[in-house]
């Protein structure tokens, strides 16, 4: 039979221009649905913060170090008058009033509108120089 073609040798398999997502979507599906049932059995990390008690006496005299909104440091020994400051000389000036006791507190006191990096800037100067017993000011309430 001339006029008829040979069955599988004469056409071609069209190319598959398509991806099928439905095996995708799916996969997504379920694994949706074992984020949502796991999600409320994850425990969330809990912060157990130490409380702290009331002193039992004042210190005698208190460095504090007054950081302010544009990030000029003011130092103040006790109740005295506050100095304008530099961060590069800050630890010397804390070291002078500590007068080698480690007993002396340094408190720093940061307006809520100071960058964390500034208060820490602060903290790690003192702190490499050896200043001890560095405290942040915080008020009590809410």
């Amino acid at each position: 039979m001339p006029g008829v073609a040979p069955r599988g040798g004469g056409r071609r398999r069209r190319s598959m221009n398509e991806i099928n997502m439905v095996p995708f979507i799916d996969v997504m599906l379920v694994l949706l649905i074992i984020f949502m049932v796991s999600a409320p059995m994850i425990t969330t990390g809990v912060v157990d913060l130490p409380s702290v008690g009331k002193a039992k006496a004042r210190p005698q005299s208190v460095v504090e170090i007054i950081v302010q909104s544009d990030d000029k440091l003011q130092f103040k020994i006790d109740k005295g008058e506050a100095q304008t400051t530099t961060l590069n000389a800050l630890a010397d000036q804390v070291l002078g009033a500590q007068a080698g006791s480690d007993n002396v507190p340094v408190i720093i006191s940061a307006d809520k509108q100071v960058r964390y990096e500034s208060v820490v800037k602060v903290m790690d100067t003192l702190q490499r120089r050896g200043v001890q017993h560095v405290g942040l000011s915080v008020r009590q309430g809410g």
